[in-house]
C-alpha cells in the first residue's frame, strides 16, 4: 500500500513539474490586457518609446547597447518581449554575456559580425554574419558577437522573449565584484599577479 502511494506521488509530482514549467520558461502571464503602474495616464504615450531616435545616424566610439526593456518603456511589463538596438564600431566586441530570462533573435543589418555561443557541453557554435542574417543565441548560454572589420562598423537589433532579459557580462561578473583574488587565481590556475592585471585592465 505504501509502495503503491508513494508512485501515485511521484507520479502526481511529475505531472506537477510538467505542468509548471511552460509558465517557468516566460514571463508570468498577465490577466488584463497591459499593466500599468499606479497613478499612471495611460494613452497612446504610454505605448511609446522614442529613446532609440538617438541610434539613428549615432556613431559612438566604442561598442554601445540602446535598450528599450521594461525599465524603459513600462508599457512591456507582462508583455514578454523587449529589444535592442547595438552598434559595433570598427574591431569592437560585446563581450561574452548571458541573458538569464531570455534567448536572443539577432538581426543584424549592416557590416559583418563573427558571433558565438557556448552550450552546457563546452561545446562553441560560431558563425560569421553578413547584413540580412539572423542567429538565434539559446536563453542563458554564455555568447559574444565581434566586428572583425577594421575600417566599418555593424549595426543589429536583437529581440528578446521577456520584458527584462538581464545581462550578466562575464568579464564584470567575474573580475568587478567582489570576488577574492586567491579564489580567482585557484580557479584559472594562475597567481594573483595575474588576476590583479587583469581587474585593472578592466577598471581602466
Amino acid at each position: 500500500m505504501s509502495s503503491e502511494y508513494g508512485s501515485l506521488l511521484l507520479l502526481l509530482a511529475l505531472i506537477t513539474l510538467s505542468t509548471l514549467r511552460p509558465s517557468l520558461a516566460a514571463d508570468a502571464d498577465t490577466l488584463s490586457d497591459f499593466i500599468a503602474p499606479p497613478n499612471t495616464t495611460v494613452d497612446a504615450e504610454f505605448f511609446t518609446y522614442t529613446g532609440l531616435r538617438s541610434f539613428i545616424g549615432a556613431t559612438p566610439p566604442n561598442f554601445t547597447v540602446y535598450k528599450a526593456t521594461m525599465a524603459q518603456l513600462p508599457a512591456l511589463n507582462g508583455q514578454s518581449v523587449s529589444y535592442a538596438a547595438l552598434f559595433y564600431p570598427p574591431g569592437s566586441v560585446n563581450p561574452t554575456h548571458t541573458h538569464p530570462r531570455s534567448s536572443e533573435l539577432l538581426f543584424l543589418l549592416v557590416g559583418c559580425l563573427e558571433v558565438g555561443f557556448v552550450d552546457t557541453t563546452n561545446h562553441l557554435f560560431t558563425q560569421t554574419l553578413q547584413q540580412g542574417d539572423i542567429f538565434v543565441f539559446p536563453k542563458g548560454l554564455v555568447h559574444y558577437q565581434y566586428n572583425p572589420d577594421g575600417q566599418n562598423p555593424a549595426i543589429a537589433l536583437s529581440a528578446f522573449g521577456s520584458a527584462n532579459a538581464g545581462t550578466v557580462s562575464i568579464p564584470s561578473a567575474v573580475f568587478n565584484t567582489s570576488i577574492d583574488d586567491p579564489v580567482l587565481a585557484a580557479s584559472f590556475k594562475t597567481d594573483v599577479a595575474t588576476i590583479r592585471q587583469l581587474k585593472y585592465g578592466l577598471s581602466h
